[in-house]
């Protein structure tokens, strides 16, 4: 929360042109990193393919409206949180899952047996990790976005035919441009909470609960 940052050059900068920076800061990561990571595996989200996006917080939320914006997926949005699901229906999900131990038959349910064809863990622990390998389809993408901490094995006795597993990690400048492009027009927005800075202890606190409803921004 430093009062100045130096920046020692300018191309670290993108123009938010007429951008809010309170609405648009977190655009630099719940942002960037969905974008970074679907943008890899459009060729799979085309029309009539299904996606699933796991967890719908920061990141996730943004990441459905992403897929929505890019694509002509089906999203299937997951979390153990029925708040957080609602604010995936209001962003462009078409179906929400609880996540737990029936969410991988409902997943394949909702996709005739067939499975997703992209897997999009923004949780990366352990039980989601495990959801994407049981949903994911044949010759289908897992990118594990998340750093909860999970593993995921993969090889013919664990992932199905043909699919391929991949952990991106955030994003290029040209990217944050393209996102602030769509951003602009609307396509992209993140859910924000606005803090005082007399309040930032307890922004942490809702974040460290699993509380904040999108990004908590911090405003001095």
């Amino acid at each position: 929360m430093a009062e100045y940052v130096i920046v020692d050059d300018k191309r670290h900068l993108v123009p938010l042109g007429d951008l809010d920076p309170v609405e648009a800061v977190s655009l630099t990561d719940a942002g960037l990193t969905p974008y970074h990571a679907i943008m890899a595996a459009q060729d799979h989200l085309r029309a009539g393919s299904t996606a699933v996006v796991l967890g719908v917080g920061g990141l996730g939320h943004v990441g459905v409206q992403i897929i929505r914006a890019i694509s002509g997926a089906t999203v299937i949005a997951v979390d153990t949180s029925d708040e957080k699901l609602a604010l995936a229906r209001e962003v462009g999900a078409h179906h929400t899952v609880i996540s737990g131990p029936e969410a991988a038959a409902q997943i394949r349910e909702l996709t005739n047996g067939q499975g997703a064809d992209a897997v999009f863990d923004f949780a990366g622990v352990q039980p989601t990790i495990d959801i994407a390998r049981e949903v994911v389809a044949v010759n289908g993408n897992i990118h594990i976005v998340g750093i909860g901490g999970g593993l995921l094995p993969t090889g013919f006795f664990s992932t199905p035919f043909g699919a391929s597993v991949r952990a991106p990690y955030w994003g290029s400048r040209s990217e944050l441009m393209e996102v602030l492009d769509l951003a602009r027009v609307d396509a992209v927005n993140v859910h924000v909470e606005r803090y005082p800075i007399d309040e930032a202890p307890e922004a942490y606190a809702r974040l460290h609960h699993g509380e904040v409803r999108g990004r908590a921004v911090v405003i001095p």
